[in-house]
């Protein structure tokens, strides 16, 4: 079976550290609050670099780390649902930053399910045989999209990016991607750009857009009813950790490792819990990271490389839900 081979992995970490006890400045909360609830102490704001920046930094480090030459990478693609621009893509950005002039560029938005979608995409371009080493990035800016008088979300989310050079390998491999559209209701956020046109009959192009999110909060920030993702993630991570070890013929008990997105650690536990999956093998850093989005995913591997827990053969599950709502798992050998 072609599988992947992941030969680099690289991130990047704003300086900047925001505690739970800085909320309590401007809303009603307290760190005992956050804490309970989500697992959270801290995370990361970016006070100097853009979506493009980040990715920049920790693809550059994926590429050292792999010791490979720029110019040998074939394809960039690029997870956000926080680009700078509408176009150029940020995987263009991106190429252009780090020298890969020889790479093709694509961006996906997956939301938080977005690392394990793009990474699926690697593989599938890599089964072609048309390219032989990608460059998988993802990279949000989550902080400046938030309301911050809405004591219920805007201390879950944190800035950071995580990168994967990955070429094709004969190691088993399986991946499950799943939907269930949100009729915007649920876990979303507005472009906010209007058009001004020079003519007439063009005044109500966005109307029905705008009947629906009929507040300043609701066309401006990111927007989240908290119990139904709660309630989607848990059955929908459970269920792709099933599905993907099924199809790859891997029963899930013979998992080494199984890295989840970090978005609440109640939504981890639940999960964990329910597929009977030990505590010591599903890695969480919510704690000093909170939400990321789909940079969650990479920035655990890079944090477990570096600190010496990634060992050959492992018997990895990655698994995701985000916005859309949008659910993953991937399993693959390392």
């Amino acid at each position: 079976m072609q599988g992947i081979k992941i030969t680099g992995i690289g991130s990047y970490v704003p300086e900047r550290a925001v505690t739970n006890e800085d909320f309590t400045k401007f809303i009603d909360t307290s760190d005992e609050w956050i804490v309970t609830r989500t697992g959270i102490r801290e995370r990361r704001f970016s006070t100097d670099k853009l979506t493009f920046e980040m990715a920049g930094e920790a693809a550059k480090k994926a590429v050292e780390n792999a010791g490979v030459d720029v110019l040998d990478i074939d394809l960039i693609i690029c997870s956000t649902c926080t680009p700078d621009f509408l176009f150029p893509s940020c995987s263009c950005l991106v190429q252009n930053l780090i020298g890969a002039k020889n790479a093709a560029c694509i961006d996906t938005n997956a939301a938080c399910t977005g690392f394990i979608t793009a990474l699926d995409m690697a593989r599938r371009y890599l089964c072609t045989g048309d390219y032989k080493r990608i460059l998988v990035v993802a990279s949000e800016f989550l902080t400046r999209m938030l309301d911050y008088e809405d004591r219920g979300s805007c201390f879950l989310f944190g800035d950071g990016a995580g990168a994967v050079i990955v070429e094709s390998a004969q190691t088993n491999y399986a991946s499950v991607l799943g939907a269930e559209g949100d009729p915007l209701k649920f876990l979303y956020c507005k472009i906010n750009y209007y058009g001004k046109f020079p003519m007439e009959g063009f005044d109500n192009t966005e109307q029905g857009i705008k009947d629906r999110l009929d507040t300043e909060q609701k066309n401006k920030y990111l927007q989240m009813d908290g119990k139904a993702v709660y309630k989607f993630a848990v059955d929908a991570m459970a269920k792709s950790v099933d599905k993907v070890c099924a199809k790859a013929g891997v029963a899930v008990e013979d998992l080494d490792l199984v890295i989840p997105h970090q978005a609440n650690l109640r939504i981890i536990q639940a999960a964990m819990k329910s597929m009977s999956v030990p505590e010591e093998k599903v890695y969480v850093n919510i704690d000093r990271r909170a939400n990321t989005s789909s940079a969650c995913i990479p920035t655990c591997l890079d944090e477990l490389r570096q600190d010496g827990k990634l060992k050959k053969g492992m018997k990895i599950c990655l698994v995701g839900f985000g916005a859309g709502l949008t659910s993953g798992a991937i399993y693959f050998e390392y």
